[in-house]
């Protein structure tokens, strides 16, 4: 199995089961095949930063949704996002964002869940390249095509 693959086991590991207290560095890198200290060069070579901070950031990324969304309290959403001690969740989230925990919730409080991530975005708008032998058409023009009764029926409405 070559190096990317391995590095993107470990990660794949680490993206499923990030809310794990017990998740470690010796628990990833078997997922890769490495040795914990081998595993840690080659995933900051690899995604420029450490395993231990890739998951911290995912966790703080599920905190930040957890504040704005859900009515639980700040160590609630510390252990369920993998963190074991309230102190080091809050100061590891001040690091990342800036804020607080609770100035966070203070702020963004009402504001829903993430933002749409960028590919799903590009994917609904028609941003992406069509596949080879077919052509794009614009968004509009599919959904028209998806309804055609649908039209047919409200510009019959109309005219009468």
């Amino acid at each position: 199995m070559d190096k990317a693959r391995q590095l993107r086991l470990a990660k794949d590991a680490m993206d499923r089961d990030w809310a794990d207290p017990d998740l470690d560095l010796d628990a990833v890198a078997a997922h890769a095949g490495y040795s914990r200290y081998h595993f840690l060069r080659a995933f900051k070579e690899a995604y420029g930063e450490t395993p231990g901070q890739y998951l911290t950031h995912r966790r703080i990324e599920r905190a930040e949704d957890l504040l704005r969304t859900a009515g639980l309290s700040v160590t609630e959403i510390c252990h369920l996002v993998g963190f074991s001690s309230p102190g080091t969740f809050s100061a590891r989230f001040k690091t990342w964002t800036g804020l607080t925990p609770s100035e966070y919730r203070a702020r963004h409080v009402g504001r829903g869940a993430a933002l749409i991530p960028g590919c799903y975005a590009m994917l609904w708008a028609g941003g992406f390249r069509p596949a080879p032998g077919r052509t794009a058409q614009p968004r509009a023009q599919a959904s028209a095509r998806a309804r055609p009764q649908a039209s047919a029926q409200r510009n019959s409405g109309e005219a009468g």
